[in-house]
């Protein structure tokens, strides 16, 4: 796989300008999804380095992350006259990176992309380590190749735009991304004022969690071994997530701070984890991310939807537990009677 090179913007016009003309393009497409093209769109659109690009626009949300929305991609670089040297920029959350990703890999065996994430979910986690791919079947990124994007531009610019709910969808990961490196990482960010986030600090703290997820990458890119240690909270949280699709939608961060909850329950009592950490660090959860409703009669629905997760072995569910914060325990089981114990801290803490 390609080396991907991640740029912490000052200065988009002069980011998206160098990047460009480091990747062979003779046509120059741009993806968006609705939310996007009216929120972010401006900021580039009026810029020399992508004038004349052709737009294509789809759907937002994640609802929208279907093979349907990426035919249509294909579709539209096909009528484009896009070839095997053309370029495709996208620019949104991380819906749009992951998805346009994957059209690019696989548009022709593979074209060049650049990936602009428009939201701290897609800075700190969607748009950087190589993963494509979209939801199938009700199951989240069932479908999808692992592809780097020539160049990601992480510009906090685009921050500006999201509300308070999409901050915090970022942020869990950021929050994970503590937990597996070390305290003083970890403290800092159950410290930071979530409910009034001071941008400027924020933006350190990107490029911070950023360089955790790069440094796990690029030590494992095709996720083998340590690259795992990034699916904490991820294996109960994308049950949550597909669980939700069915009922009422959540943001992929906020089944993440759940399946957290969830997660760190099992490593306290199946790795030693510090009680006093795990209750410090659900108390964040619960404060800034409200808990969603589940009884015990779903209990065997997302037992079901945590078999498919891509971690598992055999058909034996697979956790990322922490001994400590930053004590990473992967391939990690539990018992039915296990998780059916965490799902009920979950519901009562």
């Amino acid at each position: 796989m390609n080396p991907q090179k991640v740029v912490i913007s000052e200065n988009l016009t002069e980011a998206l300008a160098t990047a460009i003309a480091e990747c062979e393009h003779d046509r120059t497409f741009i993806l968006v999804d609705e939310t996007t093209e009216r929120c972010c769109l401006p900021i580039v659109s009026g810029l020399d380095c992508v004038r004349g690009a052709q737009i294509i626009v789809i759907g937002a949300t994640d609802s929208h992350k279907t093979l349907e929305s990426l035919s249509y991609v294909w579709e539209a670089l096909g009528e484009g006259g896009a070839t095997r040297h053309s370029l495709l920029i996208n620019i949104g959350g991380g819906m749009v990176t992951d998805l346009g990703g994957f059209a690019a890999s696989t548009f022709k065996r593979g074209i060049n992309y650049i990936n602009i994430p428009t939201t701290l979910l897609s800075m700190v986690d969607a748009s950087v380590g190589g993963k494509t791919g979209i939801n199938f079947r009700g199951l989240k990124n069932e479908i999808g190749v692992f592809s780097n994007a020539s160049t990601v531009i992480l510009d906090t610019t685009f921050l500006k735009t999201l509300d308070a709910e999409n901050i915090c969808s970022g942020y869990a990961e950021m929050l994970k991304h503590g937990l597996i490196s070390n305290e003083k990482m970890w403290a800092e960010l159950i410290n930071f004022d979530l409910a009034r986030p001071d941008l400027q600090q924020l933006q350190t703290m990107v490029a911070d969690s950023v360089a955790v997820k790069q440094r796990i990458v690029t030590e494992d890119p095709l996720e083998q071994g340590i690259r795992k240690a990034l699916n904490l909270g991820h294996t109960v949280g994308h049950a949550f997530e597909s669980f939700a699709l069915k009922h009422s939608p959540i943001l992929h961060g906020y089944a993440v701070a759940y399946g957290l909850i969830s997660e760190l329950y099992l490593s306290t009592v199946k790795a030693g984890f510090p009680s006093d950490k795990m209750h410090q660090t659900v108390s964040f959860i619960k404060e800034h991310y409200g808990k969603m409703a589940i009884t015990c009669d779903d209990y065997p629905t997302l037992l079901e939807l945590m078999t498919h997760d891509k971690k598992n072995v055999a058909g034996t569910i697979n956790f990322t537990l922490l001994g400590g914060i930053g004590d990473i325990r992967i391939n990690q089981t539990a018992t039915k009677e296990d998780i059916y114990e965490a799902l009920d801290f979950y519901r009562e803490c």
